[in-house]
Order: C-alpha cells, then structure tokens, then sequence
C-alpha cells in the first residue's frame, strides 16, 4: 500500500523528511507546506537539497493541501517558540481525519503528568473527532530516550537506575534561535534564557523520564531539574554568529525522575561549543553521541555514535529526527486514533529502504 504524505516545512528537519519520503517506496510525497513566500512555486527536492525535482512544489495554502485528504502529515515546524499555534496547527488538522507525525511540541510523546490539561485536551479532542491519530518523536526527545533505552533493559536482571544522555558539540548546528535564544549561548551566564526558566527543562523532558518509568512500571514521585553552565575560554566564530570571549557557550543539565529519593530515570545534555570546554564533563564517542548507561545487574553502556554523509554529526541528528518520523507514517496511520506514545507503536524500521544495486 502507498501513504500519501504532505511535508510541513522545509527548514532543518523538513529538508531532511522531504529525502526520506522520497526514499521510502510505500510513500508518496503528496505536497508540501511552507511559511516563507520566497519558497512557494519551488519544487520539493530543491528545497530538500536533493539537485533534481520531484514534482512538488511548495505552497502556503494549508486548506488546499488539507483538502487533498492525504493520509499522513509529517509536522516539522518549530513548535519551541510558537507553542499555541504549533498546537492549533496539530489541532486543525487532526479535525480532518488526517493523521500527524511531528516533532514537537516534544512534551506530547508522553503527556500524562508533563503537560497540564489545556495544552493536551485540545490535542486529544481533535484526534478523536477527526478519528485520526498523533505521533510526537524524533531522536531526542525520541529514539535516544525511548526506543533505545527500553530495548536495552529486555537484557536487565536488576536496575537501579537509567540514564540517557546527549554528548555534543553544537558549534556546527546552524540553528541561531536555538542557539541563542533558546539555549542563550553568547550570552552572559547570569541571563538565564528560555530553556533554564523554572519549569522548562521539565516541560520539554519530563515526558522523557515519565515515560520511561511507565515502560518500567515505576511510579514516580516526582521530576527535579540541575543544570551547569561553563563560559567560552575565547570568542568562538560559528557559522550562525559569534560567542563572545565569557559568555555561555557550554551547558549540562539533567531532568530526573525521582523514586524513593533516588534518581531512577534521568536525562542529561552536555551541550559544547567547543571541545575544550567542560573536560571533566563526560566526553562523546566519536564526534558525538547518544549514550544510555544502566546501572543495576549487570551494568551496561551503550553509545550511539552519529556522523553524516557530510561528516557532521549535526546533520546526522536532523536526519534522524526526519527519519524516525517519517519511518513510522505506515504504523501511524495503521494505529487506533488518538494521541499515541511509543509505548503504543510496535517496532518501527526502515523497510524497503535496503538498496542492493
């Protein structure tokens, strides 16, 4: 059977999608949703940087590409600094019957206990009257905390406790709001930015530990958040702008899921903008990775190490995040309706993407 799929947005996860929808032989890209004027008209593999067309081109008229009745959107558009519309979106076009796959808002992979109800009950009303179905994934939050870890505790006779940890170096992630008004890198360190306000932290990862401790059965008595930050040793130029000498150009936090006054689920970031900074911080394998170390009987570390095509493990980031999104569309539209976590959804691999000539 062929999905038909319509991709919104086209920026640093969208471009990535478009490529995987036109990879997988059971998908087909039905049309493609943009914001910025200068992109309408285009076709879809320019947009994705493929160097060929696919005969697609970007529009902005939402109702029309809805109207089409595709099976499947793949939602790519910021949500982390336009949250009320990011949510109307979803909203809008679960009412239709059409199922959703997205990246955001990332406290929608596992709601219950994150979120407060007016944020999710909209969502969940929608996907019910529409009878559609909500998938939020990517590769953190995603793969790297839910998949990964999970499968590694099927080999466990005791744990005591599970980390997941994301061990970059972000010099190379051209993101600027991200980065600067996100994160606050070239920053002074004590202008807390919008990721470190109270709260925050366990809005975007809690469902990390929530729903870690569901697929463990463990109740949680609560989520607490730490975090660290390190200024830039030099003025550092990156490719989105440049961080002054002194300002914050490194940060780790952990959200952690409390048991018993214990940490038992915990999410970390160790965030760099340059390898120097944070040397007694843990350290990544390779150019970068995602880490999952359980402690208990016995001990286990596995990392994930991440390097694209281009040799930035950036790219391969943006790339798994598309991917993991658009290698679920087939489950997705196949599952009951409603708001779905990965606790729902079978195993979801990259079938049909074997190529042998």
């Amino acid at each position: 059977m062929t999905y038909r799929v319509v991709q919104w947005s086209t920026g640093h996860v969208g471009r990535h999608a478009i490529a995987g929808i036109d990879a997988r032989p059971d998908l087909e890209l039905a049309g493609v949703w943009v914001s910025d004027p200068a992109k309408v008209g285009r076709d879809a593999g320019r947009l994705a940087g493929l160097d060929r067309d696919l005969g697609v081109a970007a529009a902005s008229d939402a109702d029309a590409l809805l109207a089409a009745d595709p099976d499947c959107v793949v939602y790519t558009a910021m949500a982390d600094n336009r949250l009320t519309e990011a949510l109307d979106d979803l909203c809008r076009i679960l009412r239709r019957g059409i199922n959703v796959v997205a990246s955001g808002p990332v406290f929608l992979q596992f709601p219950d206990g994150v979120a407060p109800p007016e944020l999710v009950d909209p969502v969940r009303r929608a996907a019910v009257e529409g009878g559609a179905s909500l998938w939020v994934n990517g590769v953190d939050p995603g793969f790297a905390n839910d998949a990964l870890p999970l499968l590694l505790s099927g080999v466990c006779e005791r744990i005591d406790q599970v980390r997941c940890a994301e061990i970059l170096d972000y010099s190379s992630y051209d993101n600027p709001t991200v980065l600067f008004d996100i994160m606050g890198f070239g920053k002074p360190l004590d202008d807390i930015p919008m990721l470190l306000q109270p709260g925050v932290l366990s809005l975007a990862w809690g469902s990390v530990v929530r729903q870690l401790a569901a697929g463990l059965d463990v109740e949680l008595d609560g989520v607490e958040e730490h975090y660290e930050r390190l200024p830039a040793p030099e003025e550092l130029r990156l490719s989105c702008g440049t961080v002054g000498s002194g300002t914050a150009a490194g940060l780790r936090f952990e959200v952690r899921g409390m048991r018993a006054g214990r940490a038992v689920c915990v999410l970390e970031h160790v965030t760099r903008l340059h390898p120097d900074i944070g040397p007694d911080w843990p350290q990544p394998a390779g150019q970068g990775c995602y880490r999952v170390e359980i402690s208990g009987e016995p001990n286990y570390t596995l990392d994930l190490r991440l390097l694209g095509t281009d040799g930035d493990h950036n790219t391969a980031g943006l790339k798994a995040t598309a991917m993991r999104l658009v290698n679920a569309v087939p489950t997705v539209v196949e599952a009951p309706s409603g708001l779905l976590t990965a606790l729902d959804l079978p195993l979801v691999t990259g079938r049909g993407l074997v190529r042998c000539t």
